[in-house]
């Protein structure tokens, strides 16, 4: 019995940090930035990280190190990629025994140009992680006290089955949608409502309420009662939303080495504390000092936690009731 499994997508991802990145506007689209190259140039590149990364392992990897037992389900080639992110995993204490390996196929890969603000622009393989199926997810195996699906590659209906055998199951489950599902928009709703836990930054909680609106009020128009919304604000913070309570965690600011797996950080941890007991306001607190060590480090686990965050680390995040 694990104390959680996470399902979703492995990757490799390499690193390329280079001054001669340039954000710029994006010229005919206001508010968008621009990560540009003069074309038919060569690049120097200041500095290469080798990582592994996706939803599910990076989930994984923060659960196993705050102390849960965890096994992760996704789907990877039989290549040498595909190799290295199992390694990781086993490294770090993630049960690998659910990941389907896909004989001739190609893992996932990106490639993530990073400018030196931290902000980056993914070249993205999605390789066999593209095509999750329900056979990939064997429900008779999910032997385990609760569930963190992360994107699954806009397969809705294996989302469903999965979070519908859990709801029978009593087994809690968290849900972090990727954009293929997130383009659902309201059709979402029928299975967001079978979630314990639903983590959207602010723009997929804008698609999926069909709307724009302030965090506090998009998850009061997506909550059911008893469950809890999770809105991410990037660096402005995040809003926790349950049974008509709502709180807001700042951070505290940490310059920014790269924001890549800042995301999975804050949600699992998030998590994390949940299934400790804790409240929402305290789970904030310990998904905010994850998701802020992560993105001091380039590659989406080197920055996780490696035990559970200390009381002067969780007492420098302010939050607020709203």
């Amino acid at each position: 019995m694990f104390d959680v499994v996470t399902i979703g997508a492995a990757t490799r991802d390499v690193f390329l940090r280079s001054r001669e990145f340039r954000v710029m506007p994006m010229p005919g689209s206001p508010g968008v930035m621009a990560e540009c190259v003069t074309l038919g140039s060569k690049i120097d590149i200041d500095d290469i990280t080798y990582a592994t990364g996706g939803g599910a392992t990076n989930a994984a990897v923060t659960f196993a190190r705050l102390g849960f037992s965890v096994a992760t389900i996704t789907r990877i080639g039989d290549d040498p990629t595909g190799k290295d992110i199992i390694d990781d995993l086993e490294r770090n204490k993630v049960d690998t025994s659910l990941i389907k390996v896909v004989k001739k196929g190609k893992s996932a890969y990106s490639t993530l140009l990073t400018a030196m603000n931290g902000e980056r622009t993914a070249l993205v393989y999605r390789g066999v992680a593209n095509d999750f199926s329900e056979s990939d997810v064997v429900l008779t195996k999910l032997k385990t006290q609760g569930i963190y699906i992360t994107s699954l590659a806009g397969n809705t209906a294996l989302v469903l089955k999965v979070a519908q055998f859990a709801h029978k199951k009593g087994i809690a489950v968290a849900w972090n949608p990727g954009a293929a599902e997130i383009a659902g928009g309201r059709s979402m709703h029928p299975i967001s409502k079978l979630m314990s836990v639903v983590l959207l930054n602010r723009e997929e909680a804008q698609q999926l309420a069909g709307r724009k609106d302030e965090p506090k009020s998009l998850a009061k128009s997506l909550a059911v009662p008893g469950q809890t919304i999770v809105i991410t604000d990037g660096p402005n913070g995040a809003l926790a939303y349950r049974d008509g309570n709502a709180w807001f965690a700042r951070t505290t600011g940490k310059p920014s080495l790269s924001r890549t797996g800042a995301g999975d950080a804050f949600g699992s941890a998030f998590v994390a504390a949940l299934m400790r007991g804790l409240e929402p306001q305290d789970a904030l607190r310990v998904g905010t000092v994850n998701a802020e060590s992560v993105i001091q480090h380039v590659g989406a686990k080197a920055g996780i936690l490696s035990a559970w965050p200390k009381a002067a680390a969780l007492s420098a995040i302010r939050v607020r009731s709203m």
